[in-house]
């Protein structure tokens, strides 16, 4: 090591390790931004192109197919060639999905766009979180990893924003743009294509900041390139720790190969579970289909094209305040404590928008308050929670393949929920479904509750010293 001098007097370069997590974070704008734009397209794209919704449904999850391929890449890429080549590649894909998905002549070049651009986001939900949780100390990490969900529903917001802009300027300014027949198609008289074009200003800006960031760390040591994890160690932590934090790696790494069968033996095999457990569940509860076909809902309770878009901005509004909470509190009230109690307000909240949905005149405005409410209870809870466990739960030496896992499940169960609902609704109605999204919900608490471990203030040393603790218990009770 180079010897720290005048370093080991220098504190840790904090405004360098926000601004690099910042940075990061514009992958979860991204990840936020693609899903959600979807939301303002789906009637249009269904009505240009004679629909079904069996199609609708193909439509509005196809995206998500491309996902659970990038989520499964991601981690085999990333161990191979680090984490801040393959983010790279994830801000090309989603420059090239927003392009793609502007100009396509017919329904079916249409949907691989948005596959590619399914990929993007893929790789950025496992390498993001990953990334800053790998860069981050533990007393601060709970809140810099959770920045990273806070980006997403800034991305959601974004997209909303968007959508509900480009559609009030088509509707008033139908004139503009004749005399440039490719701007009047794109920003007028087809202006699902501007929605989708949007994409492409923050994925550039992504793709050109990645390239300022440094490796993750604890990749480079993993790699064997161990002077230049620790100079970023020394860069973002001051001297003193930075040791600290080279010898905990050292220690973890060195303790068993990095076999991806290592993750089914007792104790990491529970982790994997809680881990896909929050993935299945965070989608059970409902969420992405508020975020993908908000508008159609809002439709279902009496409110026209325009005004649904308006109140998913507002929608998205809440979920931006709540989540800037969670943020706030993450580090000191806890993930375990935030998980349960927001989740037990989330059931309740979908339990009364099924009723009021079951009512033979559903009160639109009701439904939107109760969507809040619901939202805000999303937004404080597992979607704050979510992608900072699954950034911290496993070792170093796995944590890309078993992040790649996890985020699998994630966006399996995503796609499953997003391509049944449009057809799932129409057959048994808008209240069962929010019923059935309340049932999924009570079950989530009670798995909280018994397996997910209090992870605040640990080391990611120390997180798996946990599940290693947990191994042995297993072993005793055997005796």
């Amino acid at each position: 090591m180079h010897s720290p001098g005048k370093i080991d007097r220098q504190a840790a370069q904090t405004p360098y390790l926000l601004l690099t997590c910042a940075i990061a974070s514009l992958g979860g704008i991204l990840f936020g931004f693609d899903t959600a734009v979807i939301s303002g397209t789906v009637a249009l794209v269904e009505a240009q192109f004679g629909l079904d919704k069996i199609a609708v449904g193909w439509f509005g999850s196809s995206a998500l197919v491309g996902a659970i391929a990038g989520s499964l890449a991601a981690g085999i890429l990333s161990d191979a060639y680090g984490r801040k080549p393959v983010l790279i590649l994830s801000a090309l894909l989603f420059f090239i999905s927003a392009l793609g998905s502007a100009i396509p002549p017919s329904f079916s070049v249409l949907i691989p766009a948005r596959l590619v651009g399914g990929l993007g986001i893929g790789i950025a939900s496992v390498l993001a979180p990953l990334y800053i949780s790998e860069l981050a100390p533990a007393r601060i990490r709970g809140r810099l990893v959770a920045f990273y969900q806070l980006s997403i529903v800034l991305g959601i917001l974004l997209a909303y924003f968007s959508n509900w802009a480009l559609l009030h300027f088509s509707t008033t300014h139908t004139a503009s743009f004749t005399s440039v027949p490719w701007l009047h198609k794109i920003l007028v008289s087809e202006v699902w294509r501007g929605m989708f074009a949007a994409e492409m200003i923050p994925a550039a800006l992504f793709f050109l900041l990645l390239r300022g960031v440094p490796e993750s760390p604890r990749w480079s040591i993993k790699a064997g390139k161990v002077q230049k994890g620790y100079d970023v160690l020394l860069k973002y932590h001051g001297a003193m720790k930075a040791m600290e934090e080279l010898q905990a790696i050292r220690n973890s790494l060195a303790r068993t190969p990095a076999a991806f069968g290592e993750l089914l033996r007792p104790g990491l095999r529970l982790a994997l579970i809680v881990g896909i457990g929050l993935s299945v569940f965070g989608q059970f509860t409902g969420v992405n289909i508020i975020v993908y076909y908000g508008p159609d809902i809002l439709r279902d309770a009496g409110f026209n094209f325009d005004s649904a878009l308006k109140f998913q901005v507002a929608i998205g509004l809440i979920n931006l305040i709540f989540t800037a909470l969670a943020l706030w509190k993450i580090d000191s009230w806890g993930r375990r404590s935030l998980l349960i109690g927001g989740m037990v307000s989330v059931s309740m909240s979908l339990l009364v928008i099924g009723l009021l949905f079951s009512l033979a005149q559903p009160p639109g405005i009701w439904i939107v308050v109760v969507l809040c409410l619901y939202m805000a209870g999303l937004a404080f809870s597992i979607n704050a929670v979510i992608w900072v466990l699954l950034g911290e739960i496993y070792p170093t030496r796995l944590r890309g393949r078993a992040m790649s896992v996890a985020t699998f499940a994630n966006w399996g169960s995503n796609f499953a929920t997003a391509f049944v609902f449009p057809w799932f609704v129409a057959q048994i109605g808008m209240d069962a479904g929010f019923f059935v999204f309340a049932g999924f919900c009570l079950l989530a608490v009670l798995f909280f509750y018994k397996y997910v471990p209090e992870t605040k203030g640990k080391s990611l040393e120390e997180i798996e010293r946990y599940w290693m603790g947990k191994r042995e218990e297993r072993k005793g009770k055997k005796r």
